[in-house]
């Protein structure tokens, strides 16, 4: 049977319970193989629960010296409670000062003793002791997060300034540089929030009416890698050109919130696709445009398009691209049956491929195909390609060349371009 003897009122620090009889002391930490926390214990003695019972920084300290022992019992392994027994003397009956030599030998958990209020200047000085001293039972996880950041951050040689700090509490990424970066004015001091908005109105001015596409290539939300690195480096250029104090970890967030608020922008303004529309309705193009296409994948799937359609070729077939395309489903063709051409895109080798039909097959014949392939400097320009095809079918590709029919010629320009670049 088992009752609890001894709790506080955050739950996450180590309680005593009675076991039969005996004391022990529990500990949630980890979890195991289903992500389900696992919890440990270890016996203790009277002596040990008096001390818990009135010293709160002592028992913090306890708990941060028992924690690495958790994480080695990994998802499924046991607690070494020999190992957490013997820490019982030495951090909760020792003098300070033997506290402080032990924690200076022994791993042990630096976040949790941030959280409940630890002085962080006695930590980095192993003064474990007298940094406790305005311990406090509720913990404050964001400010451990952002000591864990800054000590990253100085690991790498990185050292904030205010102004730094500021900015990357405005964009919300002071302690986790991978979430989505937003706007927080009141994260910030308001001596300092006048000297950010400058910063910030510098990065907005460098990328005004910039746009970043969604990349139908890697599915229906994922933004066009070469629009959001073009943003990217406009900002990135603007503010080191405006503000050079600022460090790199402060220009990047800036960056980063200047490309997301750009991506969410174009998803609500999509590109337009119904570019031989817009012809159409301004008189260019006439009667050239596609009336029918067939749409597949390499994988089977195939999409009729006709013109009676509410939407247009370009934007029915790139949808289609967004709902399949796949890391093993790179290869898009568009073709006119009735004209006998169509248009195959290798996503995976930046390159396409017209194909027009010389000669019709009769009887045992087989049909003969013209082949011409060139090389595709991403989205935009494979954006425009299709809109060309369906214009005016393969004829009207013939600006956008060079076009290859030698297959051995078309994989030494590939080869090229692959060893020298875009």
């Amino acid at each position: 049977m088992r009752d609890i003897v001894f709790t506080r009122s955050s739950g996450w620090i180590p309680t005593v319970i009675s076991v039969d009889g005996r004391l022990k002391l529990m500990l949630g930490a980890g979890a195991d193989a289903n992500h389900e926390p696992r919890t440990f214990t270890f016996p203790i003695k009277e002596a040990h629960l008096a001390v818990i019972r009135e010293d709160l920084p002592r028992h913090l300290l306890l708990w941060s010296a028992v924690l690495p022992l958790c994480d080695a019992a990994g998802t499924a392994g046991r607690l070494d409670e020999d190992a957490a027994a013997a820490l019982l003397d030495p951090v909760l009956l020792s003098s300070p000062e033997k506290v402080d030599a032990l924690f200076r030998r022994i791993r042990w958990d630096r976040s949790r003793l941030v959280a409940h209020g630890a002085d962080i200047d006695l930590l980095e000085r192993g003064q474990v002791c007298a940094a406790m001293g305005a311990a406090t039972e509720t913990p404050n996880e964001k400010r451990a997060q952002e000591h864990h950041a800054d000590r990253r951050r100085a690991q790498r040689g990185a050292v904030l300034g205010p102004l730094d700090a500021a900015i990357l509490r405005y964009t919300g990424q002071y302690a986790h540089g991978a979430t989505v970066p937003r706007r927080m004015p009141d994260a910030v001091d308001a001596a300092l929030l006048p000297e950010v908005m400058r910063v910030i109105a510098t990065a907005e001015q460098a990328c005004a009416g910039m746009r970043i596409d969604i990349d139908p290539r890697r599915g229906r939300r994922a933004a066009d890698k070469r629009d959001w690195n073009l943003v990217a480096t406009t900002v990135d250029s603007a503010v080191r050109r405006a503000h050079p104090g600022l460090v790199d970890d402060a220009v990047r967030t800036v960056s980063f919130l200047m490309c997301s608020e750009t991506s969410d922008r174009s998803r609500s303004t999509p590109v337009e696709d119904d570019a031989e529309d817009a012809d159409d309705r301004a008189g260019l193009g006439g009667g050239a445009s596609k009336t029918a296409l067939t749409f597949t994948d390499d994988k089977g799937a195939e999409k009729k398009w006709l013109r009676n359609g509410r939407r247009s070729a370009s934007a029915e077939f790139w949808e289609f691209v967004g709902d399949r395309s796949a890391a093993d489903n790179e290869v898009f063709t568009i073709e006119d049956e009735e004209m006998g051409e169509g248009i195959q895109l290798h996503f995976y080798a930046d390159s396409i491929a017209r194909i027009t039909t010389v000669r019709e097959g009769k009887g045992r014949s087989d049909p003969e195909y013209r082949v011409e392939y060139s090389l595709v400097d991403g989205l935009s320009d494979y954006r425009n390609l299709v809109n060309a095809f369906v214009r005016g079918g393969c004829s009207a590709l013939e600006p956008h060349g060079p076009w290859m029919s030698d297959v051995a010629e078309f994989e030494r320009a590939r080869r090229r371009r692959a060893t020298s670049g875009p």
